[in-house]
């Protein structure tokens, strides 16, 4: 499984998780996120963002 890791802070996205508060539903890919959404600890972009595998 692919996860995304904040750079700054180290706050992981999960797909199967999502970001409920964030307005991302679980299940939904990291490429399918809105550009306009922000990490919910520090919020930077999806930008800073980096992969890693499970």
């Amino acid at each position: 499984m692919v996860k995304y890791v904040c750079d700054p802070c180290g706050y992981v996205y999960d797909s199967a998780e999502g970001d409920p508060a964030g307005g991302i539903k679980p299940g939904t890919a990291f490429a399918d996120i809105p550009a306009s959404w922000v990490c919910p600890l520090c919020g930077v972009g999806k930008d800073q963002f980096y992969e890693v595998k499970d």
